[in-house]
């Protein structure tokens, strides 16, 4: 099962980084391989976002997006609902000091032929989508 984390610390409070990752319209502002998203429906836990992001050969592909757990200021848990795999994610939030340490963790269930197709090109971008975080620090403490 592919599966990829990372954990930085960024220098703003909790609950800045949590609203920030909570409106995953954001993340198209931290994250490269988006190439769009707007919300779709709902708010708060169930809300669904459309999402599109960078595929192979340049190409776009559906990704749409559901949040599937909030505890204020300390998880934002999501799944994927579109394409051809579907990850679920997790941001784990906890105060350091003046900032913040975010964990964000991806999963993906591979299975038959896509476990042998795409098993290590979904490992390398998911290893990829973790490492934006450094992009999130940037973001978020430029401000």
């Amino acid at each position: 099962m592919p599966s990829a984390e990372k954990e930085i610390v960024i220098d703003r409070p909790v609950a800045e980084v949590y609203e920030f990752l909570a409106n995953a319209e954001n993340d198209a502002q931290w994250r490269p391989g988006v190439v769009e998203i707007r919300r779709a429906s709902g708010e708060g836990v169930g809300s669904v976002y459309r999402q599109a992001v960078k595929g192979p050969m340049g190409r776009s592909i559906d990704a749409d997006i559901e949040t599937t757990d909030l505890v204020p200021n300390e998880l934002i848990a999501f799944r994927t609902r579109t394409g051809p795999v579907r990850p679920t994610g997790r941001y784990e939030l906890a105060a350091e000091g003046e900032g913040t340490r975010v964990r964000f963790r991806l999963d993906a269930e591979l299975a038959g032929p896509k476990k042998l197709l795409m098993g290590r090109m979904v490992q390398k971008t998911m290893r990829n989508e973790v490492g934006a975080l450094a992009n999130l620090k940037r973001v978020l403490e430029t401000r």
